[in-house]
């Protein structure tokens, strides 16, 4: 579809061209590094980045490239994204969330305050000089775009988020897909952490207090310690003080403050406040599988550099009235071809601690532990998200 579009606009005298690679070596990053390889890219400035899923308007260029051409210190445009099949399931929901969170809060403030934010990968614009001064595209990791951000960063370029341009894409709507993803988004940062910490320390044309942000606020607090504060504070710390009484959590540490950072984080999709008890218990279920990720990019074990391509079941149609194909609910009598055994162990676990809080507890803790673990044992049997018949 793309190469006959290519060719349709050819034929009308633009100077357009349908290009790919023979191989998948250094996945993205190598894609990246290829295309800027190219001959014509020598007569050009900048060069756009989608993926395969995102529709930007017909005035996107126009909207975005004003601000390279007038500010020769600006090395990134990023735009919004906006999904178009949110409302196919639960799971797209709770994304929806998440992510809303990620631009209408990290990066808005990022950028108005003149702070670093990464590049999220797509639907952005990048000054092809700055990517030459930067080192070029790298492949060491599983978040190439993030990898170059914090180079050109740490070279002095500025980066801007534009919250107004918005680009349609795809959320995953498969639960194997998701965890995936996931995998990726929380073992590539750690994995970079672990590379570049030295590179941030050593470097000597940012501001002492910039370093500081990078390694201390960027990488481990939201990147690394994040993940396993909620998993081991929901997960492991307060079902463990059922098992041994001597320990007290007050109730403003358990229930007041964490409802607080809760309600501050829906804040980018007021649409779906209702949804806040299912997301926290969903979110608490993935810091496990997060927790898990950052360890293996920390520690460069097995998976760390491992690439599988998000799936998408181009739902941008099934919005539109096309869902031929697809079954919104999960086949609860037939087993996943792959049981997630790590979240059903923490079920297992969970619900051991709720009955003895039931039985001994006076916090009524159970409540929470048997929600939980509810969500626990769905996810370990991947009964969440949109199947294909």
């Amino acid at each position: 579809m793309v190469e006959m579009e290519c060719q349709r606009w050819a034929s009308k005298g633009i100077n357009i061209r349908y290009q790919i690679r023979e191989n998948r070596v250094g996945y993205k990053a190598g894609a990246l590094k290829e295309g800027l390889k190219r001959s014509y890219v020598k007569h050009c400035e900048y060069v756009v980045i989608f993926d395969a899923d995102f529709q930007p308007e017909p005035d996107f260029l126009r909207r975005s490239i004003p601000f390279l051409m007038h500010n020769s210190n600006i090395a990134l445009v990023q735009a919004r994204w906006r999904f178009v099949n949110s409302d196919e399931c639960l799971l797209t929901r709770m994304q929806e969330m998440s992510l809303d969170y990620h631009f209408t809060v990290e990066q808005e403030v990022g950028s108005s305050t003149h702070a670093f934010f990464g590049f999220n990968g797509t639907a952005g614009i990048w000054r092809i000089a700055a990517i030459n001064e930067a080192g070029g595209w790298k492949d060491r990791t599983t978040v190439e775009d993030m990898d170059l951000a914090v180079r050109a960063s740490l070279r002095g370029w500025k980066f801007l988020y534009l919250g107004d341009l918005q680009v349609k894409s795809e959320l995953p709507s498969t639960f194997r897909a998701f965890r995936f993803q996931q995998h990726r988004w929380s073992c590539g940062p750690a994995n970079l952490f672990r590379k570049m910490v030295m590179e941030i320390i050593r470097n000597k044309k940012v501001r002492f207090w910039k370093k500081v942000y990078v390694i201390y606020s960027f990488f481990f607090v939201r990147k690394i310690i994040a993940h396993w504060v909620t998993f081991c504070f929901y997960c492991v710390v307060l079902p463990l003080t059922i098992l041994v009484p001597e320990v007290y959590v007050p109730i403003w540490g358990s229930v007041y403050i964490p409802s607080i950072i809760t309600i501050l984080n829906s804040v980018g999709t007021p649409r779906s406040i209702h949804l806040l008890f299912y997301w926290i218990l969903f979110e608490n279920v993935m810091s496990l599988h997060r927790t898990k990720a950052t360890l293996i990019g920390l520690f460069e074990a097995g998976r760390a550099n491992e690439w599988v391509v998000t799936a998408k079941l181009g739902s941008g149609q099934s919005a539109k009235g096309n869902t031929k194909g697809l079954k919104r609910f999960p086949r609860i009598f037939k087993l996943p071809d792959r049981l997630n055994t790590l979240e059903l162990g923490f079920a297992a676990f969970l619900f051991v601690c709720g009955c003895y809080d039931f039985v001994h507890g006076k916090n009524n803790y159970f409540i929470y532990l048997f929600l939980q673990t509810l969500s626990f044992f769905i996810s370990g049997l991947g009964w969440i998200g949109t199947y294909v018949q």
